[in-house]
């Protein structure tokens, strides 16, 4: 099969690293990719968001199969106008991927499946939503309703951190993402990444992960697109995977497939394991950044026959099978990210990291320039390594990224530290 993989990160370095390894794939093609996808793909100069040029790509060069990496295409619709042309593409529809563009879109369908998530309300006049601070009290949740490059959530430990938040959403800080404000009360408790595919009706349960979106080391900071994961997490044990689905993942697909909007793909759920079970906090439609670059380096079964198996409404009866071992990524970002950062810095030493034992570098934000790798973006790679501990996997990945020669980069060095410090008290 040709495949043609949308996106250009270290989410679509894994996939692609994944599809490579399926025995039915013929080609691959990646738009519009980066400098590490290139030496395992095609790349292809088209933008995501002309969708009438990815059609005629799709034609033009015999593409059978469209995979979509990041959200923006799925929820500007992307899958319906492949679908529309008569070509397969893996990833829900504009429709159900609403449970990424509009968190009230989420917020109404969890109280109609009796989902459990946290009180919110939701706003489009700036004064009603202040008013609902003031009566809500800190710490609080402001999020701006739309996609804002996952720079739209703040959680908020003062009222006055809150009411700066709200006003930032109208005053047009997240463009039309930010006209409309859900604001919710805050979870306490551990949070994971859970990760599922469906053909809208039979669901499969893939892998947990926890992330850390953090900044600085000790989850101090401001939020990042994430600074490291590693999976499976211990927060989500055998029982816990059982709840998540029956009372979150399960009832979100029946609940679409009832009104008639069946979601097919990835579902991701943003959870807060708290003591008396699962919350969830948000919906992603797609696989997440940096999470699948530990779940797919644990993904033993073929990805592209599972992605298939999804759009052809033939996932009854697959099986998902995985790695025991722990992976763990460290992603090493651009001096200055999440603010304003520089591009171009050279890197040295990928190749090197890359030949350690069980080590894998994928590219996040990467260019060519000169026959150079340069820094194309704030987070620029995830370094993933596998072991038989979480401990373990963090002394292989660390190892690798001492490797990288990169003095415009930084990484947090205590990714997996809840894990790592539950090992230490267990052994």
């Amino acid at each position: 099969m040709h495949v043609l993989l949308i996106g250009s990160g270290g989410r679509e370095h894994a996939i692609a690293a994944a599809l490579r390894r399926s025995p039915k794939l013929t080609r691959l093609t990646c738009a519009p990719g980066n400098a590490g996808i290139a030496a395992i793909a095609d790349l292809a100069a088209v933008d995501p968001a002309d969708h009438a040029a990815v059609i005629a790509f799709c034609k033009a060069e015999s593409v059978d199969f469209v995979v979509i990496g990041p959200e923006a295409p799925l929820v500007a619709g992307l899958v319906d106008d492949l679908s529309t042309a008569g070509i397969k593409a893996f990833g829900p529809k504009r429709e159900p991927a609403r449970l990424e563009g509009s968190k009230a879109f989420t917020k109404e369908l969890c109280t109609e499946a009796g989902i459990p998530t946290a009180a919110y309300g939701r706003f489009s006049d700036a004064e009603a939503a202040r008013a609902y601070v003031l009566g809500r009290g800190a710490p609080i949740v402001v999020k701006a309703d739309g996609l804002a490059a996952g720079k739209g959530v703040v959680v908020a430990s003062s009222v006055g951190e809150a009411l700066a938040a709200v006003d930032a959403c109208f005053s047009g800080a997240f463009g039309a993402a930010g006209a409309e404000v859900v604001i919710e009360d805050c979870l306490v408790g551990e949070e994971a990444s859970f990760f599922a595919i469906t053909d809208g009706i039979d669901v499969l349960p893939l892998a947990a992960a926890q992330d850390h979106k953090r900044v600085g080391d000790g989850d101090q900071g401001p939020n990042t697109g994430g600074m490291g994961a590693y999976s499976p997490t211990p927060v989500v044990d055998e029982a816990m995977e059982m709840r998540i689905m029956d009372e979150i993942v399960v009832p979100t697909v029946r609940c679409l497939a009832r009104r008639g909007t069946p979601f097919v793909g990835v579902l991701f759920a943003g959870l807060m394991i708290e003591r008396d079970g699962p919350k969830l906090i948000e919906y992603n439609v797609r696989f997440g950044d940096p999470e699948t670059e530990v779940l797919l380096p644990r993904l033993k079964s073929d990805l592209l026959e599972l992605m298939l198996a999804s759009v052809e409404g033939r996932l009854s009866g697959n099986i998902a099978n995985f790695d025991e071992r722990t992976a763990l990524t460290v992603m090493m970002a651009a001096d200055g990210y999440p603010g304003s950062y520089r591009k171009g810095s050279r890197i040295e030493g990928l190749d090197e990291a890359a030949a350690l034992p069980d080590v894998s570098v994928f590219h996040a934000g990467t260019a060519v320039n000169d026959g150079a790798i340069v820094a194309n973006g704030g987070r620029v790679l995830a370094v993933t390594a596998l072991g038989d501990s979480v401990s373990e996997a963090q002394a292989k990945a660390y190892a690798a990224v001492d490797r990288v020669r990169w003095p415009d980069g930084f990484c947090r060095r205590d990714i997996g530290w809840r894990a790592v410090a539950r090992e230490k008290s267990a052994g």
